[in-house]
């Protein structure tokens, strides 16, 4: 992705926040440390508040896609949760070439701030009862300290009980 790309998914994340009200933070970084376990230690933030925003595509085609937020510590329930809720019959991570499509945005980087209205994105209940969270910013440049309260401005955003597990 080039940088004006980067740029342009950076304001539109940062649009959408100043519209909600709720205030955040945004965190510059070194794009070598997007992934979340290296932003976490080379930036000294919990794993624990870090929330990882992750694209499930169904098998079959025509495709479609959910998003799922899940604190970087659990690990997001595909079969029994995600795929009841697609209503399809196999599903799987998309590939980092269909979530970029998708979303105009790079692993590393992916934020349930501004993905397309029409995706479904579910957050796991746990996230809801932090004082602040870590999500993506939208590009690997940068990281976002907001309050998990943001989604329920989010559109299509649905807190889901039992969405990870340990």
């Amino acid at each position: 992705m080039s940088e004006a790309s980067n740029k342009n998914i950076e304001t539109t994340v940062t649009d959408f926040l100043d519209t909600t009200g709720v205030p955040y933070e945004i965190v510059e970084i070194d794009p070598e440390f997007a992934d979340t376990a290296a932003f976490c230690e080379k930036y000294d933030f919990p794993l624990e508040i870090s929330a990882n925003t992750i694209i499930v595509a169904s098998k079959k085609k025509p495709k479609t896609f959910t998003a799922s937020v899940v604190r970087a510590t659990h690990r997001i329930d595909v079969n029994h949760v995600v795929k009841p809720m697609m209503n399809v019959g196999k599903v799987s991570f998309a590939r980092s070439e269909e979530t970029a499509e998708l979303t105009g945005m790079m692993i590393g980087g992916v934020t349930a701030l501004a993905l397309p209205p029409e995706l479904p994105i579910y957050v796991d209940h746990g996230l809801m009862s932090l004082d602040y969270i870590i999500l993506g910013g939208g590009s690997r440049s940068t990281k976002i300290k907001i309050s998990p309260e943001i989604f329920h401005s989010v559109p299509n955003a649905k807190i889901i009980e039992g969405l990870a597990g340990e």
